[in-house]
């Protein structure tokens, strides 16, 4: 059951990234709804779960936030390096498009994300039938959210449609991999809440320092403003839902 779920979520992931794709000459418009999509996961998801789950504090703070924050720093820290790498070599320090690496990078956090999702549901469905359909409910709903990113963020910095195509595809399988893993281990819940807290920081990094600022370069319209808007609520309505 938890792999025929999973295979829901792979059929999600693809289709959120067809529709990317598909509406390229709108790219304000679709960097909008990202950045969007990116803060509702990260907001309404991931850091409500990571604190649930790694409820343990450090000198005072969850260390769940500790976390969020290395994954932030984490994640600047990276393009930062791989930017004046290509300084270095006589490109422009301060044009991300020209640094691929970051895109597949940060599209690879995304497939790590989703094959985690697929953990996340075959763990439900050995905990029982109700848990693991809320669970699956949850992540295939989102997962259109998660292919319509990968896809974009993958573009984003210069990457070929094909690299951005494979990126696309390594995420919709993720979830199938993932699902299948639980037949041979489990993650401890506390682990489980910690990685979700790093993976929100270099997500909201991504979002904030990258793909907003972008989205409103070239196009600083009310329409932009109000795809991000639409993306957080999106994201909102599904967590409701599958709460």
């Amino acid at each position: 059951m938890a792999v025929f779920v999973a295979l829901g979520a792979f059929l999600m992931t693809l289709a959120g990234g067809w529709t990317a794709q598909r509406v390229t000459d709108r790219r304000h418009l679709v960097l909008g709804l990202a950045g969007g999509l990116m803060l509702g996961v990260v907001g309404l998801d991931l850091l409500p779960e990571a604190l649930r789950a790694a409820d343990r504090e450090i000198f005072g703070v969850p260390a769940a936030l500790l976390l969020f924050v290395t994954g932030f720093l984490l994640a600047h820290l990276v393009e930062r390096t791989l930017a004046a790498r290509q300084a270095a070599h006589g490109g422009d320090e301060h044009d991300h498009h020209r640094a691929p690496e970051v895109g597949l990078t940060a599209a690879g956090a995304m497939v790590g994300h989703s094959a985690m999702d697929g953990v996340a549901i075959g763990a439900a469905f050995q905990v029982g039938g109700g848990m693991g359909t809320a669970v699956a409910l949850a992540v295939i709903a989102h997962d259109f959210a998660d292919g319509f990113n990968t896809f974009t963020i993958t573009s984003l910095y210069g990457n070929a449609r094909r690299r951005a195509l494979g990126m696309l595809l390594a995420d919709a399988c993720a979830p199938l991999v993932g699902a299948l893993s639980t037949v041979f281990f489990h993650i401890p819940e506390a682990v489980l809440g910690g990685y979700l807290g790093l993976f929100g920081g270099v997500l909201l990094y991504l979002a904030a320092a990258e793909i907003l600022p972008e989205a409103h370069h070239e196009h600083p319209a009310r329409s932009t403003l109000l795809c991000t808007v639409v993306g957080a609520a999106f994201i909102w309505l599904v967590v409701g839902i599958s709460g």
